[in-house]
């Protein structure tokens, strides 16, 4: 078969063979081309997990003062005290950084929930436009490094896929208001709420392990299947377009390279979550996605998950503790002290929830007589304080697991007003090994982490 005519592609140009196609990339032979993303393979690294809380924390309220501080340590330093909210840490406390005092200016904006989400990872305010340009979050950053030896580089969460209409903004548009991750500037990840998608993506589709072994034992080479037509192809196009095709089939075969190592996960011994038919309630979702991604880090899925633990904006109710408020409308407390707080009772069941997640993980051996815990970097907060405010000063904030003895634990750092989180991003980042001089308006490391 010859695609060449005139020395013009089609711009659909496939290669086909044995019943199966695949297309190409674009090409200088069909119209001006773009440079192809490159691959690069990293040493095996922490897992790290950044979860997000919509609507802040009951922590700086101005008319109780100290009395309606349910976040904040009183003490600095080591054993610090635990305030209701943080207080089902308990006994995590040693894996745990408290740090205060952050700020996050770039997410500051009259459009408020619409941009919030969307900047906690990158510290980068968007340009006001409906077609998204942002910043790449710290979570794609160290999936480019500490990601390419899983089958999945990064694994991005929800328990909503959205939220009311206030996510979304005339200037700004939805783009940041569903989502915590960008892979680039102009590429915001959707977050993923459907369990069974997440489930087949990390373990294949089939309900047993029969089938999924039967389903990834079909599994073919497509490349195998076309190199003929791929070397008459190459003889036909000059140097820079066999460059081009030859990275697009590079990463063709590098998505193939992560399918079969999907397949060869001996999944044996593994608590595998059952996933029901019915779309379960919110406590449900929630504790099921947490053991989904527990199990994806004991079996080395992948080492980066991002986890929208609500969403911006959520109307969920929390009967499920007592709350039968719309968690967004509780938000809006108006500083009265009933609403205060039934969030505060929201806000600790969350971390109730997470607390069990870590003791999952601090349960699971990894390495020479640590802990998935002890190998792990996780930041659990808010791009957001005072809710009925929206200010962005301070951020509930705060660092669990010992990233392989680079995080010191039971602390409780105080830093001076308005410190940008991105200094503590940075941080985690070169804790985690990722070669990175800086994140968004981040102004140096935090050492003392």
């Amino acid at each position: 078969m010859n695609f060449i005519t005139k020395k013009h592609l089609a711009r659909r140009t496939f290669l086909r063979a044995g019943g199966v196609s695949i297309g190409l990339p674009l090409l200088g032979a069909m119209v001006p081309a773009g440079t192809a993303l490159s691959q690069t393979a990293a040493a095996a690294r922490p897992r790290m997990g950044f979860f997000y809380l919509p609507h802040g924390a009951i922590m700086n309220n101005t008319r109780f003062g100290e009395e309606m501080n349910h976040w904040t340590p009183d003490s600095e330093g080591a054993d610090f005290d635990l305030k209701p909210i943080l207080e089902p840490f308990a006994p995590m406390q040693r894996h745990m950084t408290v740090v205060s005092g952050l700020g996050n200016r770039p997410a500051e904006s009259s459009a408020v929930h619409a941009i919030i989400p969307g900047t906690w990872l990158s510290c980068v305010h968007p340009n006001r436009d409906q077609t998204p340009s942002g910043g790449v979050t710290v979570d794609q950053i160290a999936a480019r490094h500490i990601g390419q030896e899983t089958p999945l580089p990064s694994v991005e969460l929800a328990t909503e896929q959205r939220g009311g209409s206030s996510g979304c903004d005339a200037g700004y548009g939805c783009s940041y208001s569903r989502t915590i991750s960008f892979r680039t500037a102009t590429t915001p990840l959707p977050m993923e709420a459907d369990m069974r998608k997440v489930f087949e993506r990390m373990f294949g589709r089939g309900d047993t392990a029969a089938q999924r072994s039967r389903i990834a034992s079909d599994y073919t080479s497509v490349l195998d299947m076309v190199m003929a037509e791929i070397r008459d192809l190459g003889r036909e196009l000059g140097a820079a377009d066999r460059s081009i095709v030859n990275d697009y089939l590079d990463s063709v075969r590098e998505i193939e390279r992560r399918v079969e190592m999907l397949g060869e996960r001996d999944l044996t011994g593994v608590d595998l979550p059952e996933i029901p038919v019915a779309t379960p309630g919110f406590d449900e979702r929630l504790r099921l996605m947490f053991d989904l991604l527990s199990v994806a880090y004991q079996t080395n899925m992948t080492r980066i998950a991002t986890f929208m633990m609500a969403a911006e904006v959520s109307n969920t109710p929390y009967n499920h503790v007592g709350v039968p408020d719309a968690f967004h409308p509780l938000s809006h407390h108006a500083e009265n002290r009933q609403a205060m707080e039934k969030l505060v009772i929201v806000q600790r069941y969350h971390s109730e929830v997470f607390n069990g997640f870590l003791t999952r993980l601090s349960e699971m051996p990894d390495g020479d007589g640590g802990s998935m815990l002890d190998n792990s970097i996780f930041l659990y907060g808010s791009n957001m304080s005072n809710s009925n405010n929206h200010d962005s000063f301070p951020l509930p904030t705060l660092v669990f697991g010992g990233g392989n003895g680079t995080i010191k634990g039971n602390q409780h750092l105080r830093y001076p007003d308005h410190t940008p989180i991105a200094n503590l991003l940075l941080t985690l980042l070169l804790r985690a090994g990722v070669p990175v001089e800086s994140v968004g308006d981040s102004t140096g490391e935090m050492v003392e982490v």
